[in-house]
């Protein structure tokens, strides 16, 4: 797995700034406006109206990212 460096929380504009410090949504573009999107993305998916629970969701992110070999 690649190890990708980001930059501070404090570098990044207050009104594109992620929740929660999720590093990993902090890696997953070079643009704010761009990782915005995919944080709304990620929690549509996770928390959003689904027949899954949220707790059948995280099982499955959880075995999909030991499958390859990510931390999660």
């Amino acid at each position: 797995m690649a190890f990708i460096e980001y930059g501070s929380t404090n570098d990044v504009d207050p009104s594109e700034r992620i929740p929660g410090g999720a590093h990993i949504m902090r890696i997953h573009g070079v643009r704010n406006a761009v990782m915005r999107k995919h944080f709304e993305l990620y929690r549509e998916l996770m928390y959003g109206s689904s027949a899954l629970s949220c707790v059948q969701r995280e099982m499955i992110a959880t075995v999909v990212s030991a499958a390859n070999g990510c931390d999660y």
